[in-house]
C-alpha cells in the first residue's frame, strides 16, 4: 500500500520560487566583475531566472542539454543557475583553475553546448575556442557596454541576449531525478571525472545542509558563500540559502583578504564558508590593519584541514564560532561539519580545540564506517584507521560516461579515497588521503596531523608531509615549510621539540627543509605529487 501524500517532485525552480514569494525583497548583494556592488532580491532573479529559460529554450537547448558556466559568484550566475535548470537542462560548472588542456578536455567530454562565461576569462576561452568542438555560442556575463571585440563564434553579451526575452514563461515538468548540474573533480592523476547531480540529489543536499547541527540557515542570516560556485555546488549555499529566504551576498572575483574584509563590513555579513586559504589570508588583513570583523559570527571551514591555531584565533580574538566541515565534489558535497553534541560540552578549552579539528559528524542523509584493505568493517573507537566510505542519496553512484566502472562496494558504499578514525561520538578525522598516508614499520602516520600541528609554530605560513624512503622502516616523515616573510625558519630539532607533546613520539618527521613555495591543485590544496616527484631522492643529511 502506498501513502495518500501529494505528488510534489523536488525540483530546483521549487526553491527559487519559495524564495521570490516568501521573501521577495531579500537582498542578494554581488560584487560585480565590472567592479561597483550590485543589489538585487529574490522576486527579480526569479523573474530573469525565467527569462534565462524562455531565451535558452528559444536557443535550441533542450531536456539533458549541458550549459557550462565559467563565472564568479555573482546574482547572474546564480539566476542562470535556475534558468538552465528550469528547461531540465545542466548547469556545468568549470573551474577555471584548472591548466588549460584540462578546461578543454572537460568542455568536450561534457559536450556542452554553451558557454556563459565572465570577462574575466574571455583571454582564456579566446585560446582555447577552436578546441572546443560543441560550443555554440558563447554568452559573455556583462552588459552591451562592457562588452569588448572577443572573435568568439556568435558571443553576446548577457543582458543583451536576455533583453529579447520578456519572462512570460513556465517552468517545465520533467522527473526530479533528472540531471540538474554537472560538476568535475580535480584529480591530480588521471582525466577529471564527471559529478553528475540531480534535481532531487540537491534539493535533499540543500535540506540536510540546512539542518541546525549542519550549516543551519535562517531567515535573519546573511550568508556570504566566499567558495565558488565552481567548486563542488558551491558547497549548496546558492540552493540551501534562498530555501532559508537567507539574504544571499557574493564576493565575485576579489578574494583577497582585504577584498573580503570588505564585503563583509560593507554587507554585515554573519555567516560565511570558505577554504582556510582565504581564511588565513582575511586574518593577515586584519592583523595588519587591526580591523575586525564584528557582525560575523559563525564561518564554514573545509576544502582541506583546518589548524587548530586558524581556529583558535577566530574564536577567541574575533567571537566567530568555526564549523569544521568536510565533503567532496561526489557528495554534492557537504559530508560532515562539527556538532556540538551534548556529550562533549563539558571538555576543557584544548580537549574542544581539538575535538574541532576533526572533520565532524554527518547530517541526516548521509551514511559513513571505517573498514580495512579487504572491506572488514573497523571499530569506531577514535584510534582505528580505516578506509572512510559513505552512502546517501546525494552521493554519486556512477562518474558521467564511465557508467560502465562501478564506484560502490557490495553494500552500496562509496570509497572517497581518504584514511580516517570514527570515534565513539561519531566524530569523524580524515588522517590522510590514502594514497598520501605515511607507512612506516607498518604502522600509518598522519600528513594531515603534523601539517596542522606544524602550522602553530611561530612563523610557519604553510607546512606538507610527504614520505622519504628509509632502508629500515620503508617510509618515514620529510616536513616541508614555507615561512611568512620575515619569520626564522626552525631547524628539525626545534620543530621537533615543539611537535613533542602533539603527535605520537614516532610520528616526528627525520627531516626538514624550508621553500619558498608549496605547489597547490586548482582547488587549493596540496599538490603532494609533486612534492613526492620534487624529493623522491631527498635523504636525511648526517
Amino acid at each position: 500500500m502506498l501513502g495518500l501524500m501529494q505528488d510534489w517532485p523536488l525540483l530546483m525552480h521549487k526553491v527559487v520560487d519559495h524564495a521570490a514569494i516568501q521573501h521577495p525583497g531579500r537582498e542578494i548583494i554581488s560584487r560585480s566583475v565590472e567592479g561597483p556592488f550590485h543589489r538585487t532580491n529574490y522576486h527579480e532573479v526569479r523573474h530573469r531566472a525565467l527569462r534565462v529559460a524562455q531565451r535558452l529554450e528559444r536557443d535550441g537547448i533542450r531536456l539533458g542539454d549541458r550549459v557550462a558556466t565559467l563565472a564568479w559568484n555573482t546574482w547572474r550566475h546564480v539566476e542562470a543557475w535556475y534558468g538552465i535548470t528550469g528547461i531540465g537542462a545542466i548547469y556545468h560548472t568549470v573551474n577555471p583553475r584548472l591548466f588549460p588542456d584540462q578546461i578543454a578536455w572537460i568542455l568536450n567530454h561534457a559536450a556542452s553546448r554553451v558557454l556563459m562565461l565572465d570577462l574575466t576569462f574571455i583571454p582564456l576561452i579566446q585560446q582555447l575556442a577552436p578546441k572546443l568542438e560543441h560550443i555554440e555560442r558563447f554568452i559573455i556575463l556583462t552588459d552591451g557596454a562592457h562588452l569588448p571585440e572577443t572573435g568568439l563564434r556568435n558571443a553576446v553579451a548577457y543582458e543583451d541576449w536576455l533583453a529579447e526575452a520578456d519572462g512570460d514563461f513556465a517552468w517545465m515538468s520533467f522527473d526530479e531525478k533528472t540531471a540538474a548540474g554537472l560538476c568535475y573533480t580535480s584529480g591530480t592523476t588521471g582525466d577529471p571525472k564527471g559529478v553528475l547531480y540531480s534535481h532531487r540529489s540537491n534539493i535533499l543536499h540543500a535540506l540536510a545542509a540546512n539542518q541546525v547541527d549542519c550549516l543551519g540557515l535562517g531567515v535573519a542570516d546573511r550568508v556570504m558563500p566566499v567558495v565558488p560556485m565552481f567548486h563542488a555546488n558551491g558547497w549548496s549555499l546558492p540552493i540551501s540559502a534562498p530555501m532559508a529566504g537567507a539574504t544571499l551576498i557574493l564576493p565575485g572575483a576579489k578574494l583577497d583578504g582585504a577584498s573580503v574584509h570588505e564585503i563583509i563590513t560593507a554587507a554585515g555579513v554573519n555567516f560565511s564558508a570558505a577554504v582556510p586559504t582565504v581564511w588565513m589570508m582575511l586574518l593577515q588583513h586584519m592583523e595588519a590593519t587591526g580591523t575586525r570583523i564584528d557582525t560575523l559570527k559563525r564561518v564554514v571551514i573545509g576544502g582541506s584541514a583546518c589548524p587548530a591555531a586558524i581556529t583558535k584565533t577566530y574564536q577567541e580574538k574575533y567571537g566567530v564560532r568555526v564549523i569544521h566541515a568536510w565533503g567532496m565534489t561526489e557528495m554534492s558535497p557537504v559530508g560532515t561539519t562539527y556538532q556540538r553534541k551534548p556529550e562533549i560540552l563539558g571538555l576543557d578549552p584544548e580537549a574542544a580545540l581539538a575535538l574541532q579539528a576533526k572533520q565532524g559528524c554527518p547530517p541526516f542523509t548521509v551514511e559513513m564506517k571505517i573498514t580495512d584493505d579487504a572491506g572488514k568493517d573497523l571499530p569506531w573507537s577514535g584510534e582505528v584507521f580505516g578506509r572512510l566510505k559513505v552512502r546517501g542519496p546525494a552521493i554519486t553512484r556512477n562518474y558521467f560516461r564511465r557508467e560502465d566502472e562501478a564506484v560502490l562496494d557490495a553494500d552500496g558504499f562509496f570509497d572517497t579515497g581518504d584514511v580516517a578514525t570514527i570515534d565513539t561520538n561519531g566524530f569523524m578525522e580524515v588522517t590522510d588521503r590514502s594514497k598520501d598516508v605515511i607507512k612506516s614499520g607498518g604502522e600509518w602516520i598522519s600528513s594531515i596531523a603534523l601539517e596542522n600541528a606544524a602550522v602553530g609554530y611561530p612563523g610557519v605560513a604553510e607546512a606538507a608531509v610527504v614520505a622519504m624512503h628509509d632502508p629500515k622502516w620503508d617510509e618515514r616523515p620529510l616536513m616541508i615549510l614555507v615561512m611568512k616573510p620575515g619569520a626564522a625558519a626552525p631547524d628539525l630539532a626545534a620543530m621537533n621539540a615543539f611537535l613533542a607533546d602533539k603527535v605520537a613520539k614516532w610520528w616526528l618527521p627525520d627531516d626538514l627543509v624550508v621553500v619558498d613555495e608549496i605547489p597547490h591543485t586548482a582547488t587549493g590544496k596540496i599538490l603532494k605529487t609533486k612534492l613526492r616527484e620534487a624529493f623522491k631522492d631527498h635523504r636525511p643529511k648526517g
